[in-house]
C-alpha cells in the first residue's frame, strides 16, 4: 500500500512549475499505471488522465487536481523542504495530487464502484493556462464526462470542513499594463519637460475611483496597482512610465466596465497631462461559476465525509478550474487545511506548507463523490 504523507512529501521536495512538468506527472502516472487504470500521459503538453472504467459514459465523471508548484524560495527548515531553490509547493498542490492519487487507488479496488470515473492531472494552473491546454487536446471530446468537480485547501479552515456555494465562488483575473510616454529631462527644470511620474500617480489615484463610482455597490470588484517603473534616475526626470497589476471581480460585465473605465482614465489624464499612453488589458483567469445541480452534489458528498457550508460566499482568488467549466457542469469546493502553524499560513506564503493531516479528508470525499447520485 503507498505510504500517501510519504509520497506528498516527496513532491513537496521537487517542485516542477508550468507546463516544465517531469518528474510529477510520471510518478503518479507510473502508480496509477500499475494499480491498473487506464493512463494517458501528455494531455495538454503534460498532463495525466487515469480512467476507472466502471460504467457507461453517461454517469462518468472528471476529478481533478493540480500538479504545478509557485516561483518561491520556500522559508520551511523541515526535511522534505523544497530542494530547488526558488520553487516551492506554496499552494498544495502536491496535497491535491496526492488526495487524488490516494481516491484513484482506493476507488480501484472497490467492486461497488458502477460509474467510469476520470482522474484528471492538471499542469500550469498557477498561470492560468494548463487547463485550455488540457481542453485544446480534445480532454472532453477523448474523456466523455457529463460533469467535473475539483478542490482546493483552505488554510485557516478547520480540517475536516468544506465550503462552497453555487454560482459565483472565485474571481476573475484581469491584467493591465499601462506605458506612459512624456518627456525627460533634468530634475531641476521640471517645466521643461513633461513629468511622466506625475501623470502616472494621478492615473493611480483615478484608477481607484472606479470601483467607488462605476462598479455597482452589489457587486465586488478590486483593482490594484502592483508596479510603477520608470527610466529617471536621481537628478533625471524619466521619460517613460510603467503601471502593472490587477483587476478582480465575479462577472463578465465587471470585467468589460473595468477595462472600458480604465482605458478612458488613462486617456484623459494623459491629454491634460500632455503626456500619451497605452494600454494592454487581458484576462488570465475567468470567474469561476458552480453550478447549481452539481453544488448540490459536491456538498452532500463533503457532508457525508465531514462538515460543510454551502454558502460559504466568494472567495477572492482566481482558478484555472474555471475554464472546464465553461465546457461541463460541475462546482468546485474548498477543505480545510487547518488553524494553527504552517498549515494555516497563507497560500503562496513562503512558510505555507499541505496538512498531511488532511490527506485522508480528502481521499474520503473524492471517493463519496463518485458514488454520489449513482
Amino acid at each position: 500500500m503507498l505510504d500517501l504523507t510519504s509520497f506528498r512529501r516527496d513532491l513537496h521536495s521537487y517542485p516542477e512549475t508550468g507546463f516544465d512538468l517531469e518528474r510529477t506527472p510520471r510518478l503518479i502516472a507510473d502508480v496509477l499505471a500499475n494499480a491498473g487504470l487506464e493512463v494517458v500521459r501528455g494531455v495538454g503538453q503534460c498532463g495525466i488522465v487515469a480512467t476507472l472504467r466502471r460504467g457507461p459514459d453517461e454517469t462518468a465523471i472528471g476529478l481533478r487536481a493540480d500538479m504545478d508548484a509557485l516561483p518561491i524560495q520556500e522559508a520551511n527548515g523541515f526535511s522534505y523542504r523544497s530542494t530547488r531553490d526558488g520553487l516551492f509547493h506554496g499552494c498544495g498542490h502536491d496535497g491535491h495530487s496526492t488526495m487524488l492519487l490516494g481516491a484513484a487507488l482506493k476507488l480501484a479496488k472497490d467492486q461497488t464502484l458502477k460509474r467510469t470515473v476520470h482522474f484528471i492531472f492538471q499542469p500550469d494552473e498557477e498561470n492560468g493556462n494548463g487547463a485550455a491546454a488540457m481542453i485544446a487536446d480534445g480532454l472532453f471530446e477523448r474523456f466523455p464526462m457529463a460533469a467535473i468537480y475539483g478542490l482546493h485547501n483552505m488554510p485557516g479552515m478547520a480540517l475536516g470542513h468544506f465550503a462552497t456555494q453555487s454560482g459565483p465562488f472565485c474571481a476573475f483575473e484581469d491584467n493591465f499594463e499601462i506605458m506612459i510616454e512624456g518627456q525627460g529631462g533634468h530634475a531641476s527644470m521640471p517645466e521643461k519637460g513633461v513629468d511622466p511620474i506625475v501623470v502616472g500617480s494621478a492615473i493611480v489615484m483615478q484608477l481607484q475611483s472606479i470601483i467607488s463610482r462605476n462598479v455597482p455597490p452589489r457587486e465586488h470588484a478590486v483593482v490594484s496597482v502592483t508596479e510603477f517603473v520608470t527610466d529617471g534616475a536621481r537628478n533625471i526626470l524619466p521619460s517613460n512610465v510603467t503601471l502593472r497589476g490587477d483587476c478582480r471581480g465575479f462577472s463578465q460585465e465587471v470585467s468589460q466596465t473595468l477595462e472600458s473605465r480604465m482605458r478612458s482614465v488613462v486617456e484623459g489624464v494623459c491629454t491634460a497631462q500632455g503626456a500619451k499612453g497605452q494600454i494592454s488589458y487581458s484576462t488570465s483567469f475567468r470567474p469561476l461559476v458552480n453550478e447549481d445541480r452539481a453544488t448540490d452534489t459536491i456538498a452532500a458528498a463533503a457532508g457525508d465525509v465531514g462538515t460543510v457550508d454551502a454558502t460559504y460566499g466568494r472567495v477572492g482568488f482566481s482558478e484555472d478550474f474555471a475554464e472546464f467549466l465553461v465546457h461541463r457542469p460541475g462546482a468546485f469546493i474548498l477543505m480545510g487545511n487547518g488553524l494553527g502553524g504552517n498549515n494555516a499560513m497563507p497560500l503562496h506564503n513562503p512558510s505555507y506548507d499541505f496538512n498531511d493531516d488532511a490527506i485522508a479528508h480528502g481521499v474520503a470525499f473524492w471517493v463519496r463523490l463518485a458514488h454520489q447520485n449513482l
